[in-house]
């Protein structure tokens, strides 16, 4: 499943066939990138999309020297079970 980026609406995506799955962002005055939702459509649960939503997100935090605030529960789980991301937190 490809995750694609749309910095214009400021979400991570992924198409599912009827829904789109999504993790949204803002950034703050700092510039840090705020993950508040993620959303993956009922009949697609348990599959490892947000997971994949996530991970592609921080990297692209990584990446782009962004820190992140996982406002989002599914987000500040994901950090909490793979430690080696607490470099991109702000």
């Amino acid at each position: 499943m490809d995750i694609i980026h749309d910095e214009a609406d400021l979400r991570f995506y992924a198409n599912t066939g009827e829904e789109q799955a999504e993790l949204t962002y803002t950034y703050t005055e700092e510039g840090a990138m705020d993950f508040d939702h993620t959303f993956v459509p009922e009949s697609h649960r348990g599959q490892g999309i947000a997971d994949k939503l996530v991970k592609t997100g921080l990297e692209h935090a990584r990446e782009k020297n962004c820190k992140v605030i996982p406002s989002c529960p599914v987000v500040e789980a994901y950090v909490r079970r793979h430690p080696d991301y607490q470099d991109v937190l702000g």
